[in-house]
């Protein structure tokens, strides 16, 4: 398996470079990357994100590298993992789908490092 994680970022700061970022501990959530983010990449395309900072816009998913992806994306992004039918079958698409949640809930943005 080859991982990419996601966390959320407690607090964002709009000057740091996130590209050296190390996840929590306890909270961050990975998912085989090969299994998912090949089969969603035409909608992941369409999320607006931003790589490594917020002075980098982009859409979709930096997979060699840092994602921040914002509060108003993240409604798109869990509908991505939660109408995966193989979420029936992974705890971790359900981890991630629950992590989602709590970002949207906090109004956080969510981190994604690449493999």
């Amino acid at each position: 398996m080859i991982k990419t994680e996601f966390d959320i970022i407690d607090k964002i700061d709009k000057n740091a470079d996130y590209s050296f970022y190390e996840p929590s501990k306890y909270s961050y959530v990975y998912i085989d990357d090969e299994l998912y983010i090949d089969d969603w990449w035409d909608k992941l395309m369409l999320m607006k994100t931003f790589y490594h900072n917020l002075n980098r816009p982009a859409y979709g998913l930096a997979r060699f590298g840092i994602t921040l992806i914002p509060p108003e994306s993240l409604p798109a992004f869990q509908d991505i993992v939660i109408t995966d039918k193989r979420i029936y079958k992974d705890e971790h698409l359900v981890d991630l789908a629950n992590m989602i949640q709590e970002a949207i809930d906090k109004n956080k943005y969510m981190i994604h490092i690449g493999i």
